[in-house]
């Protein structure tokens, strides 16, 4: 499917689940207004964790792609939490993509290793380690919390708009996500349980 600006029209000053009902029925008109709504500070935000345009432009456009595909399946007025959401995933799903391909290339080079962040190893953790799996073992209504929070970096606002809960609810439950996780972690790796302390942070 070929994205595309439109040049106005009668969706303009439609609201986002407006243009999300168009879109889930096939309406390309809808799907270009919400474009033009969203495209410019989503691309600003993955260019902000991402330094690659062209990945910065794929990821843009496969997150409007699987827009025109599961429009149907949003709940809520606003599409921006939901938007960023999938923007998120698609990106990290590049940079494994990329990550994977340079390490086949060098894959006999080592490399003097750079310490990572404390966030960069509680997100590699999430992402590929044991937190990942302890992830998956907590009540997935804190796990929704945890996953939008960290690994797609929502604010508490956005957390609530995009779950549908106050903003109140998501605070309790990433408090009580922290607790079920190193719980999980204490039981996979005990020694990673200290560690899981800053995944429960919301904006």
């Amino acid at each position: 499917m070929r994205l595309f600006r439109s040049q106005g029209g009668a969706h303009d000053d439609a609201g986002d689940a407006a243009l999300l009902r168009a879109v889930a029925k096939g309406d390309p008109a809808a799907l270009a207004a919400l474009y033009d709504r969203h495209a410019g500070w989503l691309h600003a935000r993955l260019t902000r964790r991402c330094a690659d345009p062209d990945v910065v432009r794929e990821v843009l456009q496969d997150t409007f792609v699987t827009v025109w595909r599961s429009a149907g399946s949003h709940r809520g007025d606003e599409a921006g939490g939901w938007l960023w959401v999938i923007a998120g995933r698609r990106l990290v799903d590049a940079q494994r993509a990329l990550t994977r391909a340079a390490r086949t290339e060098s894959a006999a080079l080592e490399a003097a290793p750079v310490a990572p962040s404390a966030e960069d190893r509680v997100l590699a953790g999430i992402e590929y380690g044991d937190v990942g799996t302890a992830l998956d073992r907590i009540s997935p209504e804190l796990r929704d919390v945890l996953r939008a929070t960290v690994i797609d970096g929502l604010t508490t606002r956005e957390t609530a708009q995009l779950l549908g809960i106050p903003e109140g609810t998501v605070k309790t439950r990433a408090m009580r996500a922290r607790r079920e996780l190193r719980v999980a972690l204490a039981r996979l790796a005990p020694d990673m349980a200290a560690g899981a302390g800053p995944v429960g942070g919301t904006a």
